[in-house]
């Protein structure tokens, strides 16, 4: 049963002429004074995300991105800022990437954050997927199968340094503490401090591809898993729940279909399909020319990559559309009846779905981004159980 609403915000400003006709990405610049727009917008949502009863706003990390697409660089900051700025809104790391961080920075400050907001911070790691972002740092991802090697060990480090009072790690990447001599005897081991307060620590993380490794090692590690086009009728997507259950009952557990899953989806709300798609059609455009080469939409050929690119051919040629999206079920469109159908169904075919979230596409200007939450956290989220109590019980002060 469907019962937490969730919104994830990857850090894109406004910005003008979107769409397949519109600026290549390659040809968007913005000055420091709009990239940094991308805080006031933040806080904004989460200011009526916390007033409507929404469950958790996720935010994205990302790097150097001069484009204006993703513009947050520090999830844990800014989430305590907005925890000071909301009374019950929890803000999660959706997600924080791994291989460029050290894993002990990494769980230090989210343990710090862990206190300082009393709990309302929920932890997520990722491997990345912009080279100019993981590569920078010094880490691989180019080579997959080495990314996938580091972020392994190093969630393994974290989990260990959230779990133990006292610890150790010797690895490929990581000889942790250093075999050094430390006031008059040698040093064996570390103690996190801060440790988190809250133990085990929730952590999600996106599921890409799916693979039976990486699913085995988030079952290990009980790490909950976010899928995007949660769609029921998607055949690929049904796939990954089983695979996630296989994974689970080999380590021993037994999953309801959806359980310990988020599904996300792009959303635009309309008075009906028809409206809402012609609306949201150069939003849903601009997200494919953002991402639809990062290897986050597999099914593109090189030669539609090449087009996205060039504003002139784009338009008219045979490139994915929001119709198709819509009709997939991938793309949540339509009046808030027709979407809290598709979410009625979505609660049948997968009876331990308890939480989906809802994003808007990259280009949406911050007074539409607030509109479109406001009609869905209005007209859709009264519809599940537990929705409408969070919207209206008491607000406590913030931690």
């Amino acid at each position: 049963m469907i019962t937490k609403f969730d919104s994830l915000f990857a850090g894109h400003v406004d910005m003008d002429d979107v769409g397949y006709g519109g600026v290549p990405v390659n040809d968007r610049r913005y000055p420091n004074e709009h990239l940094a727009t991308v805080f006031e917008k933040a806080e904004a949502m989460a200011r009526l995300m916390d007033r409507l009863g929404y469950t958790t706003f996720w935010m994205a990390e990302h790097h150097f991105q001069r484009e204006g697409y993703e513009c947050i660089p520090n999830v844990l900051m800014l989430a305590l800022h907005l925890a000071h700025r909301t009374r019950r809104l929890r803000l999660g790391c959706g997600f924080n990437i791994a291989p460029m961080w050290h894993p002990l920075r990494l769980a230090e400050d989210y343990a710090t954050v862990d206190i300082l907001t009393g709990g309302r911070v929920t932890f997520g790691l990722g491997r990345g997927y912009h080279t100019r972002e993981v590569e920078t740092f010094g880490a691989p991802l180019r080579d997959q199968a080495a990314n996938r090697e580091l972020f392994e060990e190093q969630a393994d480090i974290i989990f260990k340094a959230f779990n133990s009072e006292q610890f150790s790690h010797h690895g490929k990447h990581y000889t942790l503490p250093a075999a050094v001599p430390y006031r008059g005897y040698d040093l064996k081991d570390l103690t996190l401090v801060p440790r988190p307060l809250r133990r085990p620590v929730e952590c999600w993380q996106p599921i890409q591809g799916g693979s039976a490794r990486a699913l085995d090692f988030m079952a290990k590690h009980g790490i909950q898993g976010m899928v995007g086009g949660g769609s029921a009728e998607g055949g690929a997507m049904h796939k990954t729940v089983l695979a996630w259950q296989d994974a689970h009952r080999r380590v021993g557990k037994e999953l309801a279909l959806g359980e310990r899953l988020c599904f996300g989806f792009h959303f635009f709300i309309a008075d009906s399909r028809e409206q809402g798609m012609r609306e949201a059609a150069k939003y849903y455009e601009e997200n494919m020319k953002m991402f639809g080469e990062l290897r986050l939409v597999r099914a593109l050929t090189e030669e539609q990559i090449e087009i996205m690119r060039d504003p002139l051919r784009a338009p008219g040629a045979k490139l994915p559309r929001i119709e198709e999206a819509v009709a997939s079920g991938g793309f949540l469109c339509g009046s808030p009846a027709e979407i809290v159908d598709h979410l009625k169904r979505l609660e049948r075919a997968y009876p331990g779905l308890d939480r989906v979230s809802i994003s808007l596409s990259v280009g949406v200007p911050k007074a539409v981004a607030l509109d479109q939450l406001e009609r869905f956290g209005t007209e859709v989220m009264p519809h599940f159980a537990g929705a409408a109590e969070r919207a209206a019980a008491p607000q406590p002060m913030p931690a």
